[in-house]
């Protein structure tokens, strides 16, 4: 079957005012139709730069993706908002709802465009907040009414309204407490169950835990789980080594760069 995602060798890079920065560095991936992938990685990984490429909300700068079979690349503008609106549904940290506009005015907002009559739009939402579990007597509460894990509930709704086979969520417990994020993260289980692919950023490594395979990003490079705790275990080793050395040597003593040990570790070039 072909699969859901199919990335090879994408790189991406920003041009900036001090030269060209690679956010991405050969990128390859491939994630299954109906799997839950969780991509972890620290701030300036890279992770946010590879979810807008994955969300066809950015082009990569070479390399190959591949979406469902069809090659982006060879994509219009047109049809790549097309993509977004009819196969993709985006899950936030900081749920991007209208304040004002109630919980069933939020969800319809996708299907604004559609040739759905209101009618139908109503029932689309209707359905997609039931989905997620959210009670009937919530839906013409304004979204600002709500509680935290009410509001990503109505999120993940709108995220789900247009029927969309891939969900990215980016980090949507970050906002919410323990027991909320718990409640959010089974939503999506069900999600998955229903046969939708679910692709989740996070930094948390218990919320990496519900999902089927966790891959990290560093450097801009992807890691699987064994290569990031060899990674790790590397720099442990390394921060070992140089201990007594610099113990001996006193303050003045040289510290190699980090950057420059993850390089000896797994090869990463520096910036």
């Amino acid at each position: 079957m072909t699969p859901a995602i199919d990335v090879r060798g994408v790189w991406r890079i920003y041009e900036t005012a001090a030269g060209y920065t690679p956010a991405l560095r050969g990128v390859s991936l491939t994630v299954a139709r109906g799997e839950f992938l969780a991509i972890m990685g620290p701030s300036g990984s890279g992770k946010s730069t590879l979810m807008n490429i994955l969300g066809c909300l950015d082009r990569p700068t070479t390399g190959s993706y591949r979406l469902e079979g069809i090659e982006v690349s060879d994509l219009s503008e047109d049809d790549l908002a097309h993509v977004r609106s009819s196969r993709l549904g985006f899950v936030f940290q900081s749920f991007n709802l209208l304040p004002r506009a109630t919980v069933l005015r939020n969800v319809m907002l996708p299907l604004v465009y559609s040739d759905l009559p209101p009618r139908d739009r109503e029932l689309a939402a209707w359905r997609a907040l039931r989905s997620v579990g959210l009670p009937e007597e919530h839906y013409l509460h304004r979204s600002n009414e709500l509680s935290g894990g009410q509001m990503q509930r109505v999120a993940i709704a709108r995220a789900l309204v247009n029927d969309p086979t891939i969900i990215f969520a980016d980090e949507p417990t970050g906002n919410l407490d323990t027991a909320t994020g718990e409640m959010v993260m089974r939503t999506f289980q069900r999600m998955q169950r229903r046969g939708k692919t679910i692709v989740l950023i996070t930094h948390d490594p218990e919320v990496a835990e519900w999902a089927d395979r966790t891959v990290h990003i560093r450097d801009g490079r992807l890691f699987s789980d064994e290569e990031e705790r060899s990674y790790l275990a590397g720099l442990a080793r390394a921060e070992a080594a140089d201990g007594p050395s610099r113990e001996g040597a006193g303050a003045s003593s040289f510290s190699p760069d980090p950057a420059q040990r993850r390089t000896k570790i797994l090869g990463v070039p520096c910036l």
